[in-house]
């Protein structure tokens, strides 16, 4: 793309999965919701369900992958 004479890269997009699922905190790593909470907790143990409350962050290896798919963050 060609904008005043100069060779310009065109604009990235979000993928928009990530978006609605992951936010980036102000250290610069990855926060998301506690997985494995959707149904089936007469299964899990009420300590298990404790530790699943609220956010997590995510392993660097995770990290990773999913700042490929918010590259303006």
């Amino acid at each position: 793309m060609v904008k005043n004479g100069v060779i310009v890269m065109p604009k990235l997009k979000t993928k928009s999965s990530v978006k609605k699922r992951f936010k980036v905190t102000a250290s610069g790593k990855i926060k998301s919701g506690q997985a494995g909470k959707q149904h089936g907790m007469v299964k899990r143990s009420k300590r298990n369900l404790r530790e699943q409350r609220g956010t997590t962050t995510l392993c660097k290896a995770d990290a990773g992958i999913i700042k490929r798919f918010i590259p303006y963050n």
